[in-house]
Parts: structure tokens; C-alpha cells; sequence
């Protein structure tokens, strides 16, 4: 069997499923980090979807795009305040939790990283 790549750039097409997954009701919230050339892109297509949405800088070449519940993206508006690499331990967890990553994971890093502070 040949496979025909459709051209789509992989991390669109992680966006996409992400997408699939929240109108889904998979997730209630979704961060995804972007090459700075897709975002007008994918805010177009939350947008045309009337999906609530928050972005953020990732680096010179990358955005962090927060997509979901409007309650959600009020509670990222008022822990995300800088850079990820720049939160605390416990902004960490909380992010991790309401992004619905593996709460006993999530419990490990936080222990690790309250160890390190």
C-alpha cells in the first residue's frame, strides 16, 4: 500500500486533533505550541470555530496557544502571568492539572521540583 502525505506540517496536525478532542469533550483544555508562522492559522480556525482561546510568546519562533472552556482560560489568565519555564512548582502543578496530565505524574514533579527550590 502507498501512503500519500497530504502535506500537512505534523504539529497542525496535532493542533487539529487537539481540536477534534475538545469538541469531543475529551478535554476541557488544551495547550499547544506552535511555530510562530502557523498562529494566524490556527487562530482562524478557533475563531471560525468560536473556540475561546489565549496566546502566549513561546520564544522568538514559538506561541503557546491555550484553547478551551472559557472558565478554564480565566484560570490560565490568572496563574500564566510569565514564562512557563519561569513558574513555580505549584503554578506547575496547577497548569498540569487543568490540563489534565497524569495527576500522580504531575504529584512526582511537583515533589521534585519543591525539592530543587
Amino acid at each position: 500500500m502507498v501512503m500519500i502525505s497530504c502535506g500537512i506540517p505534523g504539529e497542525i496536525k496535532v493542533f487539529l486533533n487537539h481540536i477534534y478532542e475538545y469538541k469531543k469533550g475529551v478535554r476541557n483544555l488544551v495547550l499547544c505550541t506552535l511555530n510562530a508562522c502557523y498562529e494566524p492559522m490556527a487562530i482562524e480556525r478557533l475563531e471560525s470555530q468560536g473556540i475561546h482561546y489565549i496566546t502566549q510568546e513561546a520564544g522568538s519562533q514559538s506561541v503557546n496557544i491555550y484553547f478551551g472552556r472559557p472558565e478554564c482560560l480565566a484560570a490560565i489568565r490568572l496563574i500564566i502571568t510569565k514564562p512557563l519555564n519561569l513558574l513555580s512548582p505549584e503554578e506547575d502543578f496547577i497548569l498540569g492539572a487543568l490540563l489534565g496530565y497524569d495527576l500522580r505524574m504531575q504529584c512526582e514533579r511537583y515533589c521534585r521540583r519543591k525539592e530543587v527550590s
